[in-house]
């Protein structure tokens, strides 16, 4: 029986919907409520709570499993297990980025170029952050002299009066420029991660349960924008059917019962399914299915 913790705050949301996909929906009595549950005989107790103290709670057996972004294990510097990435962020698919920026004026070009533009005391840069640590030892494996101080919030506001550069979280980079910053340096690409504590990890009936919840979390992914595909075609046309069909792998051929053609099925994004199906009715499919998807499991 595993003790999970959850991310809240900006992965709350697209951590429960992943969660719901993959059969694992998280209950609790209000959206606000801490504790919640999983019916799942893997799962003795949830909580959700910020992404921030994941891996410390993880790294001291306060819990078994949790999720949160490779940016926080490697800020808090957290001795905790690895079981895999899972590729979604707040608003996409894509890992953020943890990046510095300055304003979208400025000459600087790269992180050799920042103490040319530092105003802070004795000349140090002024460094406003989330990831104080982080930032210290980027700065100071490139030779940087630098005053970090801690953000709680909106940082890309603090550039110039209180800053003279910002490490900052981004997915797109689009607040960033609407801010007046550039991105000069990226010091860490973050993927979410499913961390387990090293002792929990090493217990066989336990890193049993956390590789089958790893694979049904996975496997929702997977499958996400994609679509099964079946058709009956006929003999003579299969050849013109296969080489229009985007697969993920080989399709699936099969001899219908009485000779009298073939059935194939493969799996293709949903984006290219509304020129895929006339394509394939212009070769002779016939009978085609669209069918979603839950997972993939390879």
């Amino acid at each position: 029986m595993l003790k999970l913790v959850l991310p809240k705050g900006s992965l709350e949301q697209a951590t429960l919907d992943l969660f719901a996909e993959a059969d694992l929906a998280v209950s609790r009595s209000s959206s606000v409520d801490y504790r919640a549950a999983i019916d799942d005989p893997r799962v003795d107790d949830v909580r959700i709570l910020r992404p921030q103290e994941i891996p410390l709670y993880v790294a001291d057996g306060l819990f078994d499993i949790g999720i949160t972004g490779r940016d926080w294990i490697e800020e808090r510097g957290s001795a905790v297990t690895s079981l895999g990435t899972l590729q979604y962020s707040k608003a996409t698919a894509n890992p953020i980025r943890v990046v510095l920026a300055v304003p979208s004026e400025s000459t600087v070009t790269s992180v050799s170029d920042l103490a040319a533009t530092a105003t802070g005391p004795g000349g140090a840069l002024r460094v406003s952050t989330e990831y104080p640590e982080l930032t210290r030892r980027y700065l100071e494996t490139h030779g940087v002299r630098a005053e970090v101080s801690l953000s709680y919030g909106a940082t890309e506001a603090k550039v110039p009066d209180i800053a003279d550069c910002v490490v900052e979280i981004t997915e797109t980079g689009r607040a960033l420029r609407a801010a007046g910053l550039k991105i000069v340096e990226t010091l860490l690409v973050s993927h979410t991660e499913l961390i387990a504590n090293p002792e929990s990890a090493a217990d066989p009936d336990k890193r049993h349960a956390m590789e089958q919840l790893l694979t049904l979390l996975q496997g929702s992914l997977e499958a996400r924008g994609k679509v099964l595909v079946k058709l009956n075609v006929a003999a003579e046309q299969l050849a013109g059917v296969i080489e229009v069909l985007p697969s993920l792998r080989s399709p699936t051929v099969s001899e219908l019962f009485g000779g009298g053609g073939f059935a194939v099925e493969t799996v293709v994004r949903k984006s290219e399914i509304n020129v895929l199906i006339p394509a394939l009715r212009d070769r002779g499919a016939t009978d085609i299915i669209e069918l979603a998807l839950s997972k993939i499991v390879h």
